[in-house]
């Protein structure tokens, strides 16, 4: 063989060499992007797995789970109804840390401010019926703004902000009226102008002791401290301050059997003449000398109340026909002369907020007991207007109230096009018995449904039977 043939011999070699080279690469290329669509493939069938998984497993502790506290818990559904995706009704579940007590204890807890992490929720109706409050968080919360801001009056002139939050922020430590470390006070609000201050509060709580201070001295001012007048009570909870603060003078006399009235003072005395006279015989708690709206000036009588009540028989029987100027004092207890208010009063259907846990519970709450209970603030008229979701409410509702004994009837008053029903958006449950009723009021009031904190009453049973609803 020549060295042109032997040439032309290793040159075909190399190339098939390089060849079979390019070949084994992209063979083993394409094995690897394979490999690698098989295992994408893999983690997305896993992936999807997994999620039905879960929805399934999360459908089953919707269906399967009791009801028990204020948070969100999907009833029992057939599996027919699961098709359609609509607003659910909820009975509530226990919050975390509390799944071994009963719904009853813990909002007897709440009631005794045994959870002090939490406030409780505005929820009244316009007859004011009984409702328990529902647990919400306390610090910053808009839902309980109007229940942590109080109103300054009566301020010093060129205060700031910043002065008078510290103030507040320095009397409260002082006072011992902190409930947490940190200051109580979030945010001040002056008008210079209408010589007032708006005071925000981290808690419900808090704002309220800080009413103790009604009548404190800041840079010489007496400061009068009341609630805003979009202020609405909170259920279950005090408006008043249970401390006193030495030395401070309310301007507010609340009505006691201790409060008394001072009449046929002279329209010249002023605040401070007033209460030199009447300290004469101890300290004041409280003093607040009525004055004409539009002049300022004194209309000639006031309200007090001493901090030791057994100072009340003394300054009645030193003041009284004191003569003043051309003016003789009528000193005596105020409760004297409301006696024609109270025997009015006592004509009227007393109603009192539902505590469960507390003895007061056992007083008339929207009337007397009856077989008939009404269930309030459950639903809203336009979700009773689709026919399965009525019946999901319905269901419910049975198999809520059965747990409190044997329920005889139901009736959802439902709207019609054009015409006024009565008692739409209520829900009636009628029992076997009186004490059936009473066992679900206890244990029904205050829960929540469809994220509502649910209000109860008794119902007349005659009414219910006419299907008086009203």
């Amino acid at each position: 063989m020549s060295d042109y043939d032997e040439f032309e011999r290793q040159l075909s070699e190399n190339k098939q060499a390089e060849r079979d080279k390019e070949n084994r690469h992209h063979r083993r290329s394409s094995s690897r992007s394979r490999s690698r669509e098989r295992k994408r493939r893999s983690r997305d069938r896993d992936r999807r797995s997994r999620d039905r998984r879960g929805d399934s497993k999360e459908r089953r502790h919707r269906r399967s789970s009791p009801s028990s506290y204020p948070q969100d818990n999907a009833g029992s559904r057939s599996p027919h109804r699961e098709k359609k995706k609509k607003v659910k009704k909820y009975w509530d579940v226990p919050p975390p840390g509390f799944e071994h007590i009963t719904p009853m204890q813990y909002k007897a807890m709440q009631a005794a401010g045994q959870i002090p992490a939490t406030a409780l929720l505005p929820t009244m109706t316009p007859d004011g019926l009984a409702v328990t409050p529902t647990p919400v968080p306390v610090v910053g919360s808009q839902m309980t703004r109007q229940a942590r801001r109080l109103y300054v009056g009566n301020i010093p002139f060129g205060i700031t902000e910043e002065s008078m939050m510290d103030f507040f922020n320095a009397q409260m430590r002082l006072g011992g009226l902190t409930q947490a470390p940190g200051n109580p006070v979030l945010a001040v609000q002056i008008n210079q102008d209408k010589n007032f201050a708006f005071l925000e509060f981290r808690s419900v709580d808090e704002t309220t002791q800080a009413m103790a201070f009604d009548g404190i001295i800041f840079q010489g001012q007496s400061l009068k401290i009341r609630r805003p007048h979009d202020y609405q009570p909170l259920p279950g909870m005090s408006e008043n301050p249970s401390v006193y603060v030495p030395g401070v003078v309310s301007t507010v006399v609340p009505d006691s059997a201790h409060k008394l009235f001072i009449g046929g003072l002279p329209n010249y005395l002023n605040d401070d003449q007033v209460k030199e006279l009447l300290t004469s015989f101890g300290p004041l708690k409280a003093f607040n000398l009525v004055k004409d709206s539009a002049t300022g000036l004194s209309k000639g009588y006031a309200f007090c109340e001493y901090v030791d009540v057994n100072l009340n028989d003394q300054a009645i029987a030193g003041l009284n026909g004191m003569q003043l100027g051309d003016k003789k004092l009528l000193v005596q207890r105020a409760s004297v002369g409301s006696k024609n208010a109270t025997l009015t009063s006592i004509n009227q259907t007393p109603v009192t907020l539902q505590v469960p846990g507390l003895n007061s519970s056992v007083t008339q709450m929207g009337g007397l007991p009856t077989e008939v209970l009404c269930l309030m603030n459950m639903v809203a008229p336009e979700e009773l207007l689709d026919d399965e979701e009525y019946e999901e409410i319905v269901e419910d509702v049975r198999d809520e109230c059965s747990k409190y004994g044997q329920v005889k009837s139901i009736e959802i008053p439902r709207p019609v096009d054009g015409l006024e029903v009565p008692g739409t958006g209520k829900i009636f449950v009628e029992f076997t018995s009186v004490f059936d009723s009473q066992k679900a009021m206890q244990g029904l009031t205050g829960r929540k449904f469809a994220n509502r904190v649910v209000v109860t009453k008794y119902c007349d049973p005659d009414a219910y039977h006419r299907r008086d609803f009203w």
